[in-house]
């Protein structure tokens, strides 16, 4: 429902003016009527209900033009020579919401209509087209039709202006996107392939050799791999490829199973009933996992990990807890990496929850709702 430049409902300024116009019709119908008196309450109530039935010009245009048309037609035949005003209205109305043909149509057959109407009161032909001629012009036709078609202009050119802004602005959302995949690809995509095959390379003549492969190299060796995939994922978004899938709650699994890899003894939990969850939500907690196992295996020199998933009714929660040497007297600054974490959850309406624990080790407890994420 729209507001107007003073901030009131369309449909309260339709029911003012609607008002307004019966009023003044029936204080005009006082002064002229002509007929018999039998006929005077008829002919307010029509004067009445035609002002009246302007309140639903915008939600019925056409409706309106007939009853309104109509109106003018009975109070005209009983006597009351008051001129159409609330079909005027309603011409506009018709005309603003783009009923031409209905519009001409009605208001053509109201010119033939009214005197006609006139003359069973005035019985005078002459008087009777005198009469019809006063209540409705064809200028006051054209005046409120070519009102309604020149508004009814505007607003489509306000809407196409607004279509036109909102591609302009896609359109350089595109672009700039396009320019960060741009700018990744050509500042890490080459360094991070050197790692991923220097470290492979380096694996293999160790084994080739016999030797044994330092767990540091292995670690250096999947972390390649694992940005190297990462990398690509992020850049195919970024173009809008739409090739490959988001990484989500089906991969977190993974994710545990490489931090395991890397010498940390993980473990993952999933509690209460599966369902489906918005894709924006799974994949902001394989975010969260990813971060907090990254943080966990760089600076907290843990042990253990556990990551516990919960399938709440209305929620999901992620928790991530370590045993490694955070305490509450030394907690640890938040890093760029704990501030992308809470910009992810927070764009989702959801809380998160990143201390050291009480009995030492750091703990990082998320809740992304699943009911206000389309």
């Amino acid at each position: 429902m729209g507001s107007g430049r003073w901030g009131v409902r369309a449909e309260v300024r339709d029911r003012v003016v609607a008002v307004c116009v019966a009023a003044v019709l029936s204080i005009a119908g006082r002064s002229a009527h002509q007929g018999g008196a039998d006929l005077e309450v008829l002919g307010q109530v029509l004067l009445a209900a035609g002002g009246l039935a302007l309140a639903a010009g915008r939600r019925a245009p056409v409706p309106v033009l007939v009853v309104t048309g109509l109106c003018a037609v009975g109070y005209q035949a009983a006597g009351f020579d008051v001129p159409a005003v609330a079909y005027l209205f309603a011409v506009y109305a018709a005309m603003r919401a783009g009923h031409r043909i209905v519009t001409v149509a009605a208001s053509v057959t109201m010119l033939a209509a009214l005197p006609l109407a006139a003359l069973v009161s005035l019985h005078d032909v002459g008087a009777a087209f005198a009469q019809a001629r006063g209540a409705l012009e064809v200028a006051w036709l054209v005046a409120a039709g070519a009102a309604g078609e020149a508004l009814r202009q505007a607003e489509r050119r306000a809407d196409e202006a607004e279509r036109t802004r909102e591609e302009t602005a896609r359109r350089r959302a595109d672009e700039e996107r396009l320019h960060i995949a741009r700018e990744l690809h050509d500042s890490l995509t080459h360094q991070i392939s050197v790692i991923k095959v220097q470290s492979e390379a380096a694996v293999h003549v160790a084994r080739k050799r016999g030797e044994e492969v330092p767990e540091a190299l292995l670690a250096i060796r999947d972390a390649g791999r694992e940005a190297t995939r990462e990398l690509r994922a992020t850049l195919e978004a970024l173009r809008d490829d739409g090739k490959a899938p988001p990484r989500g709650l089906d991969d977190v699994p993974e994710l545990v199973e490489r931090a395991r890899g890397n010498g940390l003894d993980a473990a993952l939990t999933i509690e209460g009933e599966r369902h489906d969850v918005p894709t924006a939500v799974a994949r902001t907690a394989y975010r969260i996992v990813q971060e907090s196992l990254t943080n966990i295996a760089r600076h907290a020199s843990a042990a253990t990990a556990s990551v516990r998933i919960d399938y709440l009714p209305h929620a999901l929660g992620i928790r991530i807890d370590d045993d490694g040497r955070a305490t509450r007297e030394a907690a640890p600054v938040p890093g760029v990496g704990l501030l992308g974490m809470r910009e992810r959850v927070s764009a989702l309406g959801g809380s998160l929850r990143a201390e050291p624990r009480v009995e030492g080790g750091f703990s990082v407890h998320a809740e992304l709702p699943v009911d206000r994420v389309s």
